[in-house]
């Protein structure tokens, strides 16, 4: 019962991961095209999942004890799902976890390669804005320091487009 019970969250946790790299999709295109309010609900919406992902995964632990007590192992192992294979000796319960332990390895796998790629892609559009903001604005070459007045060149190089002395 409590191994039915782990592999039904376990399913659960894949298919919720899904749907992380379903929006992380979204949220590619949505980056590409500098779509910010929509991006903004879709990440109000990862933060909703991984809500979730953080409760199914309390769920997943409480159903692995559960099933580590019902074989027989009294202390709290955190065992990964290959070593919990090794406990289950029924043939179907344990092709099944395998097979669910590959799926979500593989998704898992995917959800890092598209964050990562998006993480990229944020970085580029901020590097863009800075670039786009130092044409416009312009850099100063001189630090700001304190120069007094009666230094020769105080004057002369004015620091941005616009002159706060006015």
């Amino acid at each position: 019962m409590a191994l039915t019970k782990l592999l039904e969250l376990l399913e659960r946790l894949d298919d919720t991961h899904l749907q992380m790299l379903d929006l992380a999709a979204i949220k590619k295109q949505t980056i590409m095209d500098n779509k910010v309010d929509v991006l903004i609900d879709i990440m109000n919406r990862e933060s909703k999942l991984v809500k979730l992902i953080g409760q199914l995964e309390e769920q997943r632990s409480e159903a692995t004890h559960a099933f580590l007590q019902g074989v027989g192992i009294r202390s709290n192992l955190n065992l990964n799902i290959t070593e919990l294979s090794r406990l289950v000796f029924d043939p179907d319960h344990k092709s099944r976890l395998q097979q669910i332990q590959q799926k979500l390895s593989d998704t898992l796998q995917r959800l890092k390669q598209a964050n990562e790629l998006n993480q990229k892609l944020i970085e580029q559009s901020l590097t863009f804005i800075d670039y786009s903001l130092d044409l416009l604005v312009g850099r100063p070459n001189q630090e700001f320091t304190y120069h007094h007045p009666a230094d020769k060149g105080y004057n002369n190089a004015r620091p941005g487009l616009f002159d706060a002395r006015g």
